[in-house]
């Protein structure tokens, strides 16, 4: 590996792999899987500092696996993923995160849900009136930030 911030072709390979399981590919819907080599290209350029987290995630997955997960039967795969939801921690929600960011941003994937392709600002997204009074408890609670340790 030649720069820090980059994946080994293992991890993409399993990276790939593993957003399939999560988004797959739906032909009802025509829009691709996260596995798709754009959203791909996209999710390897955009890691950033969640980099280290994913590579752990992916480290994490291999060693439940006792192998590459991208070399294991669909069957197999299942039950790794279904070990490491239970214990992936921090790791496992940072690889979730990424692959959905990557995902829903993608031009495909917010036309089939009919949206706008366009950045959020300037001209800004109307949400809908909602309920304020759900916060009324969080509001109730008064200053409830932890001290710094």
């Amino acid at each position: 590996m030649s720069d820090f911030n980059e994946l080994t072709l293992t991890q993409r390979n399993d990276l790939r792999t593993v957003a399939a399981m999560i988004i797959p590919a739906s032909d009802e819907y025509r829009v691709p899987g996260a596995d798709d080599p754009t959203i791909q290209a996209d999710m390897l350029k955009t890691l950033g500092r969640d980099t280290a987290l994913v590579r752990h995630a992916l480290d994490q997955l291999a060693r439940l696996a006792g192998m590459p997960l991208a070399e294991l039967d669909d069957a197999e795969r299942e039950a790794v993923a279904k070990e490491f939801r239970g214990g992936g921690g921090a790791a496992a929600a940072t690889l979730v995160r990424v692959v959905l960011q990557c995902y829903y941003r993608d031009d495909r994937v917010l036309r089939s849900l009919g949206l706008e392709l366009r950045a959020p600002f300037p001209k800004g997204h109307v949400l809908p009136e909602g309920d304020w009074s759900l916060l009324d408890p969080v509001k109730a609670r008064g200053g409830g930030l932890r001290r710094a340790r």
